[in-house]
């Protein structure tokens, strides 16, 4: 069953819904879907929650149609783009686009990145290999990084030095969500460990196959896990750069990547056995404890 937010692209409405109908929409996407690292908390005031869903529905719709959406995907993301030029210069029809209109005239907020997001799942329909660390970085630059830079801009933060920390932790967490799901991404078709390294750890496409991870996988696998954890170490200083409850919900960010990449370790780093995630109990120690510590810190 196709979801209402990625039927809305298939088949456009013939009429616009009402803005609060369509921020409905996107607070049953951010409440509904299951994510690792949490998105729309608590923490974030009542007045900006309205607006940090619009931005997660749009990152979420933008997502199932390059991943999940029937027909053609790549026709299918011009036509989202389209809604996303008419949010910015006319009257959308999508839900989602509806609700990020006001958020987008509100905050006074750049196309850029809002495209940078769709392109990366243009990509996705294009390349299923990646040559080097550094290719794949700058797929990270469309996936991922205009997600955190959006964020810093609704808390009112424009500046290239809190843009830069951001766009470190926002490469580890994706690059984290790449070692978690190596399993699932292969079955898609899909392969997020760089080639040249596959390649000098002596691991093989078809080693992606096996129910286990071959010992030199592992250490493939072992040597990804640092090195995204010295990237969330990089990021770290935006957390004490930025005030009030953005800090404990950006904590909460690098903390849950973290903790995913803690659960690979705890796996032996083999990510074919089972996909490491985070459960509800784990997900409310992790809240409480970055209320009350920063002894976290200390590991990085």
């Amino acid at each position: 069953m196709v979801e209402p937010h990625v039927a809305a692209i298939l088949k456009p409405p013939i009429a616009s819904v009402s803005l609060p109908e369509a921020r409905a929409l996107c607070d049953r996407l951010t409440r509904t879907h299951y994510e690792n690292f949490t998105v729309m908390s608590w923490l974030v005031p009542r007045d900006l929650r309205p607006h940090v869903a619009a931005l997660y529905a749009y990152c979420r719709t933008v997502d199932d149609i390059g991943d999940e959406a029937p027909g053609d995907r790549l026709a299918l993301l011009d036509r989202y783009e389209a809604q996303l030029d008419a949010a910015f210069s006319g009257d959308p029809v999508h839900p989602v686009l509806i609700a990020l209109r006001e958020t987008i005239r509100r905050f006074d907020l750049p196309r850029k990145p809002f495209a940078r997001l769709i392109e990366a799942n243009r990509i996705d329909q294009r390349t299923s290999r990646y040559i080097s660390y550094s290719e794949l970085l700058g797929y990270c630059e469309n996936s991922a990084n205009p997600v955190g830079r959006l964020l810093l801009r609704l808390f009112g933060y424009h500046d290239a030095e809190r843009f830069a920390l951001s766009d470190a932790t926002c490469t580890a967490l994706q690059l984290t969500n790449f070692w978690q799901d190596v399993r699932r991404d292969r079955m898609a078709g899909r392969i997020y460990l760089p080639q040249d390294e596959m390649a000098g750890f002596g691991v093989s496409e078809a080693d992606l196959d096996e129910g286990r991870a071959t010992e030199a996988l592992r250490t493939l696998i072992r040597f990804q896990v640092e090195r995204t954890r010295g990237l969330f170490g990089e990021g770290i200083p935006l957390i004490d750069s930025v005030r009030g409850r953005l800090r404990a919900d950006l904590t909460l960010f690098s903390r849950g990547g973290l903790s995913i990449l803690d659960a690979i370790e705890r796996q032996g780093f083999d990510p074919l056995v089972r996909r490491p995630t985070l459960g509800r109990a784990a997900k409310l120690g992790l809240i409480l404890s970055s209320l009350f510590s920063s002894r976290w810190r200390r590991r990085l």
